[in-house]
């Protein structure tokens, strides 16, 4: 499938994208990529460096007449998302990731496909291994660990890199520049309960919720995508008098909207007739509030044997209760920019199993204060249950600069190659320009990219002609670098 992938135009970008997707690159096993990179950088003969964290930087002088114009550093994360639709079998800690094209798209086959950031990575590649592009002086930058804590451009210090100018390339929308973003905090809620025979004369029922669209919890969480999590809570919540909870295993990473979640539970059989009428009403009634964005939602209610242990009552309507008041979704909208997401939270991973309960939460802002504001929110209202709260991870965003003079850049261009204005936006997610900051102040960044959707989830895709847009904006960019002062 990968072999027609390397023959579309660019082939330089599509050919190394290919090579790059042939490597297992989950966010913190990226052992084998960072080796991946550092190969391809000595096989150049450009300088190449791994810092103490594992980022790659591989550094290449101007082309000929282009040595006077401001260093510029070119930045991607090698890491990309693991998710895979439950009926895929696929190891992705050992299988390259498998493309196809369908209607103008490339896509792969059941998983997500690693266009974020792969895209971006592989267009730097490709200008440094180039012998005919004009170019100032170059920095690659490839980062670690972007997608589950930013720890590679947190752990990046001051010293590696001479550049003015940073391009980031890892914004999805070909239409739109980027000049700022949301930054995040991880919350972790760790809880212990005891279990106790299931009563006797119980009946066993797995229900699974699937089919629904997921997607990035930045960029698509003002959409009103179901949450797996949500909708199995309100499930258990609303049944909660004829049933008692055995399992729980919802969703998946942080940063993924969840699009799945299975549960065990036992039913008095007295009272299953009641439960499954009772379950049913509800299930209709998710279904057509979400019918607009996920009509392809299934809540499936199997009868199974009963589980052997269940939550003790006290311990299921506490777990029950705090996910229900636990905010999902938009928590506020910016006052300063239009249409954009301040600040948002992810229930992303619910597990109770074996006495013990585990949620994760990816709250995210472009304002510092709002964002410990809601996760303080969420902080208290798990306490109340009596739940350990843990906050980590947190990472700043980026304040837009609408005086930059690299956006300036990045306008002129557009209009005069495309005939027409880009947007110039600040998204709610989490670019790492912001952190990258703290230790390069003085650096001028922007970020713009080729169209992906469904990043995050087996429906990414990357629209081909974008991609042949992009890499022409990116080659004239980088022909119209400012000079030095």
């Amino acid at each position: 499938m990968n072999k027609e992938i390397r023959e579309l135009e660019p082939k330089a970008l599509w050919n190394n994208f290919a090579d790059l997707n042939a490597v297992p690159r989950g966010s913190k096993k990226e052992e084998k990529v960072i080796q991946f990179m550092v190969d391809f950088g000595k096989k150049l003969n450009l300088e190449t460096i791994v810092d103490p964290v594992g980022n790659v930087i591989i550094k290449k002088p101007a082309s000929k007449g282009m040595e006077n114009r401001k260093p510029v550093v070119m930045q991607g994360h090698l890491d990309m998302v693991h998710q895979k639709n439950a009926d895929t079998n696929f190891d992705f800690d050992t299988e390259g990731i498998k493309m196809k094209i369908e209607d103008g798209w490339v896509r792969a086959d059941g998983t997500t496909l690693g266009a974020d950031n792969g895209l971006g990575v592989a267009a730097i590649m490709s200008v440094l291994e180039s012998s005919n592009i004009k170019h100032p002086p170059l920095e690659a930058l490839f980062t670690i660990d972007e997608e589950t804590g930013m720890t590679g451009a947190m752990g990046l210090q001051a010293g590696y890199l001479d550049g003015e100018i940073l391009l980031n390339l890892d914004t999805e929308e070909d239409d739109e520049i980027d000049i700022g973003c949301a930054g995040g905090i991880d919350i972790t809620v760790k809880n212990v309960y005891h279990e106790v025979h299931t009563p006797t004369n119980s009946v066993g029922f797995s229900i699974s919720v699937t089919g629904l669209n997921g997607g990035h919890s930045g960029m698509d969480i003002h959409k009103g995508l179901g949450n797996a999590n949500k909708i199995m809570n309100r499930l258990l919540y609303e049944s909660q008098d004829f049933i008692r909870i055995s399992e729980i295993n919802g969703g998946s990473l942080r940063n993924a909207i969840p699009r799945e979640s299975f549960a065990i539970i036992s039913v008095y059989n007295a009272k299953k007739n009641t439960f499954l009428k009772k379950i049913n009403n509800v299930i209709t009634e998710i279904k057509q509030e979400l019918n607009t964005v996920d009509p392809n939602l299934e809540i499936l209610i199997t009868e199974t044997d009963a589980p052997k242990k269940v939550m003790t009552t006290i311990s299921q309507i506490t777990l029950l209760n705090a996910i229900y008041a636990a905010h999902n979704g938009v928590y506020r909208m910016s006052n300063d920019m239009e249409d954009l997401v301040e600040t948002s939270n992810n229930i992303a991973r619910v597990i109770v199993k074996d006495e013990e309960i585990t949620i994760l939460c990816l709250t995210r802002s472009s304002v510092e204060t709002s964002k410990f504001d809601l996760a303080n929110a969420l902080k208290a209202t798990f306490e109340l249950g009596g739940y350990q709260v843990t906050l980590s991870g947190s990472y700043p965003g980026w304040k837009p600069n609408v005086n930059s003079q690299i956006l300036n850049v990045l306008t002129e261009t557009y209009e005069k190659l495309f005939h027409s204005k880009a947007a110039v936006v600040a998204c709610h997610a989490g670019l790492e320009c912001g952190i990258l900051g703290t230790n390069y102040p003085d650096m001028d960044m922007i970020s713009f990219g080729p169209t992906i959707q469904g990043a995050h989830s087996p429906d990414e895709k990357a629209n081909i002609k974008s991609a042949q847009k992009f890499w022409k904006y990116l080659l004239e960019i980088l022909e119209h670098i400012p000079t030095k002062n």
